[in-house]
């Protein structure tokens, strides 16, 4: 099954993609490659069938990232980290078909795998760490049976793609509001290699330095280069162009995002805790050392 050129036009177009007639082609490729990976999911679900494992496996489905276009894949903004989750359980058949509003991510896998065998998690620490290793997801199952009230917080992490486009990101989402943190922000956001070369990427590069209308929703320039801190009221600014970050009717939330994301990135261990004006020094108090270099 493939999309034919009669349908090309026909194809839907999210937001942040530029609406030309490259980029429709690269995603009636890509709708025509999960056309093909629906049915290889039909043939594993035929094969549990007929194997008499469908009343005692848990399914989980979803995917390493976001949509391989610009603004999408290796971003930390919704249409980067927007993948899909679907998660199956023949014990608890209550929402069989329904949808959740609730937050979730990657990190919830292990902890729902762990729940369906009953299994706790060990306790250990990594060598040379006097602190446990702490599992700082949740278990899936009870959004199964109903839907959750309180989980309304995300956090994502982002360092690099290739070991060419270097890029630390750390980010929060909690209700409406996501902030960003860009450790470094001085330097332009890199493009991986596969996206580099995609009709979609090469169009829009073409676009730029002919000086022609791109039919995208920020400049490249606005791409490359962005600010420190980001926050966006994904409410009101679903595509997140409007950052809050500097306006000051918003300080308390800026500050209590910060707060949020500093106190989770310090339970997970990330070295770049105190970054980009501070390094981290464990063996010394305080552990955050500041650098001096302008930030």
């Amino acid at each position: 099954m493939s999309i034919t050129s009669t349908r090309l036009t026909e194809c839907g177009v999210p937001p942040f993609v530029p609406d030309t007639p490259a980029a429709r082609a690269d995603l009636a490729a890509q709708y025509t490659t999960v056309s093909r990976l629906d049915q290889g999911i039909g043939l594993v679900l035929e094969e549990l069938r007929e194997a008499g494992y469908e009343n005692d496996t848990l399914i989980i489905y979803s995917s390493d990232n976001g949509i391989p276009f610009p603004n999408g894949r290796t971003n930390l903004y919704h249409s980067g980290t927007a993948e899909p989750m679907l998660v199956s359980s023949p014990e608890r058949r209550e929402r069989w078909g329904e949808s959740s509003q609730a937050f979730v991510s990657l990190l919830d896998i292990t902890p729902t795998i762990l729940d369906w065998f009953s299994v706790p998690y060990p306790l250990y620490r990594l060598p040379g760490s006097p602190a446990a290793v702490l599992l700082t997801g949740r278990s899936l199952l009870p959004a199964l049976e109903a839907e959750p009230t309180d989980w309304f917080t995300v956090f994502s992490s982002q360092s690099l793609h290739e070991v060419t486009m270097y890029y630390p990101t750390r980010s929060v989402l909690q209700g409406a509001y996501h902030l960003l943190h860009n450790l470094h922000y001085r330097m332009p956001f890199p493009i991986d290699q596969d996206l580099y070369v995609s009709p979609t990427f090469q169009d829009l590069l073409n676009r730029t330095r002919s000086r022609e209308p791109t039919h995208w929703f920020k400049s490249l320039e606005q791409y490359y280069y962005r600010e420190r801190w980001e926050l966006y009221d994904t409410r009101s600014d679903p595509l997140e162009v409007r950052n809050l970050a500097s306006d000051a009717s918003y300080s308390a939330v800026l500050e209590e995002l910060q707060q949020r994301l500093k106190k989770w990135q310090w339970e997970t261990g990330d070295p770049w805790v105190c970054g980009p004006d501070y390094v981290l020094e464990a063996k010394l108090t305080p552990q955050c050392r500041p650098l001096y270099n302008s930030l």
